[in-house]
């Protein structure tokens, strides 16, 4: 059994070992000679910089060659990327808003993590076609500090390039004011990809995994919890949990609910990920953790290999982000899944124009289907600044709609 402040060392698969690289020559230097110059690190600094140190990060650098991260022949794809309808909904339901907030002369998007561009682009066609005031007094802002993705948002948006004050960009949210925004904060699979702290239980209690780098490779090592605000969220969630047990805390998360919640002065934030709620999400089987690390359409449990040159995620808890918009101001207007939400929002009527057994019909289906991203994908919606708003996307409501407002796992 591992014990504080010892490092714990985890076999590998030989084969895996001499098939598949260490990761990023450069990337794996950089966090090797932090570990050397202060010791083990959190979990949680490692994904940071293997995600998105600012030149060498996963996310950070442009794909080598003719490869892409993101898409059919990248690492793994996204909602944008199987089919428009997507945008065509959140187009919908932002309509559906704008009428809600009282026709503002301007109504912002902001679109968190926009990867290469998709969504807004199918956002965009949709409210110029079918919501033309919407439309007139639309601003779009992408935030994004990868120079990688923004580049891939240039050329995915440059039709719309032309459009006086239609898109701009930002580097993060700092650069955008408290109450500043009337509108919408939008992100699709961006919560997922935030570092996350790592925790195991111990027969002293939860511990954290730490990172060191010897004999050329990084180990796990079990510490103790590396702050305050994470002892105290371990505390709130109250879960009885075994010896042996793991799980992840995304503790950005929160933060970043916390900016959002700043910034909006009246409006929503519909936030789409894969997760659960805290009660299904901390559940005493889930003895694993949802940690995984995607490359090449392909999934692993091996952060240590193909360092900077793989995704990593872990699902997210729609509970402790509603608790902590509510903290700051956001309403929960409520909580759905992708199927119900589009489903709200006509979505069959936009099936019924596609061909049957056409590619383009078969990529709209696998949306929304109940063993897949139908039910997989989650969508929280909440508001600020307007009285008990009824949105389309929540018409239908999931089995599990009551249990967002749980306050522990138990």
């Amino acid at each position: 059994m591992a014990q504080s402040y010892g490092c714990l060392f985890f076999r590998y698969d030989r084969n895996l070992e001499l098939s598949v690289s260490t990761g990023h020559p450069e990337l794996v230097a950089v966090i090797a000679d932090e570990i050397s110059a202060s010791g083990p690190i959190p979990f949680v600094r490692f994904m940071e910089v293997a995600l998105y140190h600012p030149q060498l990060g996963y996310y950070m650098r442009a794909p080598e060659g003719t490869s892409e991260k993101i898409g059919p022949r990248g690492d793994f794809y996204t909602s944008s990327d199987v089919h428009p309808i997507l945008g065509q909904a959140l187009a919908k339901q932002a309509e559906q808003m704008y009428r809600l907030l009282g026709h503002p002369d301007q109504f912002t998007v902001v679109e968190l993590g926009p990867g290469k561009g998709l969504l807004a682009g199918h956002f965009l066609s949709a409210c110029r076609r079918d919501f033309p005031p919407l439309y007139q007094h639309l601003r779009y802002v992408l935030i994004d500090r990868s120079p990688a993705m923004r580049d891939l948002q240039h050329k995915h948006l440059a039709t719309w390039l032309d459009q006086p004050h239609l898109l701009t960009w930002a580097d993060d949210l700092e650069n955008l004011a408290s109450d500043s925004m009337t509108g919408l904060f939008l992100s699709n699979e961006l919560i997922d990809s935030f570092p996350v702290h790592r925790i195991q239980v111990t027969a002293d209690g939860a511990e954290e995994l730490w990172v060191d780098y010897r004999d050329g490779r990084f180990v796990e090592c079990l510490r103790a919890l590396s702050s305050e605000s994470l002892t105290d969220h371990v505390r709130r969630i109250k879960a009885d949990w075994p010896v042996g047990y793991r799980t992840e805390i995304n503790l950005h998360a929160l933060r970043w609910m916390k900016q959002v919640a700043h910034i909006l002065n009246r409006g929503f934030v519909l936030t789409i990920d894969y997760g659960h709620t805290a009660q299904d999400l901390y559940r005493p089987d889930r003895k694993g953790g949802t940690f995984l690390c995607y490359s090449r359409q392909s999934v692993n449990e091996e952060p240590f290999l193909r360092v900077g040159d793989q995704d990593m995620t872990a699902h997210v808890d729609f509970t402790s982000l509603a608790l902590a918009g509510k903290e700051h101001g956001l309403q929960t207007t409520g909580f759905t899944n992708q199927l119900s939400f589009l489903m709200g929002l006509g979505v069959e009527h936009m099936i019924e124009q596609l061909e049957q057994d056409s590619p383009q019909f078969k990529a709209a289906v696998h949306l929304l289907k109940p063993q897949g991203m139908g039910t997989t994908f989650k969508v929280l919606a909440q508001h600020k600044g307007i009285v008990n708003p009824e949105l389309d996307g929540l018409k239908y409501k999931p089995f599990f709609g009551s249990a967002l407002t749980t306050q522990s796992a138990a």
